[in-house]
């Protein structure tokens, strides 16, 4: 396979092709037609990056993914370049070094743009080639034909028009004639439409550009039919899915076009470099301060979720002598969630890691992974769900037996940590890196911490990950500095693991509130709601203040919940939210 490829390069004068884990969006999950990478590499991880020259080839990804890629790679005549260890050079690094001045080749939609332009500063002169890699793709998948749908209000909560009229005004300011879209998440907040084009995410694939009179979609017309009379009353029109790439030669080098570099892919960016560009997402801060009925329907769809997690844990606690795997613990918490009004799917895949698999922290079990636990130790389970009404995340760590002393003390410290934010007080103005060493104190003080960040925003029956708002001490892009706001979801996960032995994470999904109308101060206020496993705290280690804290919280848990259990499931609730 990789020599038909080199074959087609050497055809098309280039010395290096370039095959990253990207659609043309940004998109954290692209869907199968884009993931030519896992094709032509045969590594199934869901980050990684391809490089193919003459003489060979590399696949870099992270620490995530070395054990999985060490055994996919074999025989393949593909290196692994393990990612941020020590005299590993990037990606971009390795291309600047070898190709000295060469033609490198890619799908340049699959590039953003900021990554071409710091590529072509090193002195790489970069080719779209989406040819190469359709060419040589035998049954590459079709692209999704599922039809997108309009959000009603009582869904919404903020219709479109108002949406349009508020990234509208921020044009003005800029005095931009027209705003690009390209994250799948923005366009389908702005529009208030959803799809099915993407695995954990309801996101139809489409580009938008927003002009001071019209708009226009830039997607599939079997797709878009459904949606046909909710664009036209926006005076939005719909255009080919790819004709947005001759549609921007209207532009001139006179015009002023706002789109956000890190997510424009890099053959849009060639089309418009003429122009005034700035990089700026009117739409990101907007839809990451939920109005109140999105705030409304996300307290809802968290109960609903509260209930399935609650019903999980009891079944994962019960069922452990008998024995189950952790695919089938995954399975069977899909299940508790199915049984929910609203419920669509995951969110993202869930992690369930057993023992030591709980402490890779993005683990995800597989056939060829996959291992029964045993009426002992810790079940370390991430997952959430796509509902109509929210998206959820939460991570709770099972003890499903006898735990150990060490097991029980990591356990709490995590637990004291993650509590430390809920009932935290911090003044309007603060951003997640003033608030990530509240969460982190009760690791610095015993010479501990995390590598991870504590927490990230939340979308709305969106994307799992969304910015600006985080919680991390070290910042990594400029948007990072966004200020907390009241109507923000953010999660609260610290996590500790111990290679080979086990992990420990608790996650909650906070809202970001005012401590009273009017007030200057905001706070964290939990909308996940389940037990914590009192069976591995450690009271010793539980320090006063996180103990009122989780009473606290144990008894929000069971008034929000009790009235959705059923009658067999109250006694155990009652218990594992009892005071200690």
């Amino acid at each position: 396979m990789l020599e038909k490829l080199r074959r087609a390069m050497e055809a098309a004068g280039m010395d290096m092709l370039l095959i990253p884990s990207a659609d043309p969006h940004g998109s954290e999950y692209p869907e199968e037609y884009f993931k030519a990478r896992k094709h032509f590499s045969g590594f199934t991880g869901s980050a990684g990056t391809l490089l193919i020259w003459r003489e060979g080839a590399g696949l870099w990804t992270d620490g995530r993914y070395f054990l999985q890629a060490e055994r996919q790679l074999e025989g393949s005549g593909i290196d692994l370049f393990k990612m941020r260890e020590p005299n590993v050079p990037t990606v971009n690094e390795f291309i600047a070094e070898s190709i000295k001045g060469g033609v490198l080749g890619a799908d340049l939609r699959t590039i953003s743009a900021h990554e071409g332009i710091e590529l072509e500063k090193s002195g790489v002169k970069l080719r779209d080639c989406p040819g190469i890699i359709d060419d040589n793709w035998e049954g590459r998948p079709a692209l999704s034909e599922e039809p997108a749908y309009a959000l009603p209000m009582e869904l919404a909560g903020v219709s479109a028009k108002d949406k349009l009229a508020a990234v509208r005004a921020e044009m003005e300011k800029q005095n931009a004639k027209a705003c690009i879209f390209t994250d799948l998440s923005d366009i389908a907040w702005l529009f208030n439409i959803r799809g099915n084009d993407v695995k954990y995410l309801p996101v139809a694939l489409s580009y938008a550009i927003v002009e001071k009179h019209k708009a226009y979609l830039f997607m599939d017309a079997k797709k878009a039919a459904p949606i046909a009379a909710h664009l036209k009353a926006l005076d939005t029109g719909i255009l080919p899915y790819n004709a947005i790439y001759e549609f921007t030669l209207r532009y001139g080098e006179q015009d002023t076009l706002m789109c956000a570099l890190s997510v424009l892919n890099y053959k849009l960016y060639k089309g418009i470099a003429r122009c005034n560009v700035v990089d700026t997402d009117p739409v990101q801060l907007m839809k990451a301060v939920k109005n109140p009925v999105e705030l409304e329907n996300f307290r809802r769809t968290h109960i609903k979720d509260g209930v399935a997690v609650t019903r999980f844990m009891r079944w994962a606690k019960t069922h452990a002598r008998e024995g189950y795997t952790e695919m089938q613990a995954a399975d069977a918490l899909e299940g508790f969630r199915k049984e929910q009004e609203g419920y669509m799917y995951p969110s993202f895949e869930t992690i369930a890691g057993y023992g030591p698999h709980g402490a890779i922290v993005h683990y995800s079990a597989t056939p060829e992974t996959d291992i029964p636990v045993k009426p002992e130790g810790l079940l370390l389970v991430d997952s959430g769900g796509q509902y109509m009404g929210g998206t959820t995340d939460i991570t709770r760590t099972i003890a499903l037996g006898p735990v150990t002393k060490e097991e029980k003390r990591a356990f709490t410290i995590v637990l004291e940590s993650m509590l430390a934010l809920l009932t935290f007080r911090f003044p309007r103005g603060c951003a997640g890196f003033n608030l990530d060493v509240i969460a982190r104190a009760p690791f610095w003080r015993r010479g501990m911490d995390y590598n991870h960040g504590t927490g990230h925003g939340v979308g709305y029956m969106l994307s799992v990950h969304e910015g600006p708002n985080g919680i991390r001490w070290q910042r990594r892009a400029k948007a990072e500095d966004a200020e907390f706001a009241p109507g923000m979801i953010t999660s609260d996960e610290p996590g500790i693991y111990i290679e080979g032995k086990y992990g420990v994470r608790h996650e909650n999904l906070t809202e970001c509130a005012e401590t009273e109308p009017g007030s200057r101060y905001l706070e964290f206020r939990p909308i996940t709601f389940a037990p914590i496993d009192l069976d591995a705290v450690d009271e010793e280690t539980l320090s006063e203040a996180a103990r009122r804290r989780l009473n606290a919280y144990h008894k929000e848990v069971y008034e929000k919940l009790a009235p959705h259990m059923r009658e067999e499931e109250l006694a155990w609730l009652k218990e594992y939210t009892r005071e200690i």
